[in-house]
């Protein structure tokens, strides 16, 4: 986050004279404690302060780069996953693409007769099906899609920042979001990189 001429100030204030109570902070910049009330709130929620009772305030000593990474570190997958677009094995490679175009995604996820995660289409994929001489309409999904074990996956309880790390190794734009059955993977959402970047704008913006 960027600061404020004043909170910068009181930065270089607690930096020097900490641990040191808001009352002295307000003297020394001339402000009433009131004043100072909102700015001290932001920079202990921020963590560049922490704050005892009876003590007062005192410098933490953590670099921006220090408190965005605590930051990212406390975003999850439960909160950005949005909703997942899953097709049947059975389906043609032609209504997948229809589906793709449709639903306006870049990946779809394939289940089989158990709802059960058996593979993932990229756009990719269905390019490549296409420029060759198959019939579409009668080429079912699962003779293109990724497989697994081949398929990378991601539980609600991750941490965003490692799926990201994820999705940038494999080279793919989206992930499913899965929980355990008895016999494999139940698709219960996906992450993609577009919802990687709203976290981080929400995280800029301090959402």
């Amino acid at each position: 986050m960027e600061l404020n001429k004043r909170q910068e100030q009181i930065l270089e204030i607690v930096k020097e004279n900490g641990p040191i109570t808001g009352e002295h902070i307000a003297d020394q910049l001339n402000l009433t404690r009131a004043t100072l009330r909102p700015d001290l709130a932001i920079l202990t929620m921020a963590g560049y302060l922490d704050a005892r009772p009876r003590v007062g305030y005192f410098y933490t000593g953590k670099t921006g780069v220090q408190l965005l990474t605590e930051n990212l570190q406390k975003l999850y997958v439960k909160d950005y996953q949005s909703i997942p677009v899953v097709i049947n094995e059975s389906v043609s490679v032609y209504d997948a693409i229809v589906t793709m175009f449709l639903e306006d995604v870049g990946t779809l996820f394939v289940v089989d007769q158990h709802s059960l995660l058996v593979g993932v289409l990229s756009r990719k994929d269905l390019l490549r099906a296409s420029l060759g001489k198959q019939e579409l309409s009668s080429l079912p999904v699962n003779i293109i899609m990724t497989r697994m074990p081949n398929i990378a996956m991601c539980l609600r309880e991750d941490h965003l920042i490692e799926v990201a790390k994820k999705l940038i190794e494999r080279q793919i734009d989206a992930m499913p979001v899965v929980k355990e059955a008895d016999n494999g993977f139940e698709v219960i959402g996906r992450i993609t990189k577009t919802n990687i970047a709203k976290a981080l704008v929400a995280l800029a913006e301090d959402r």
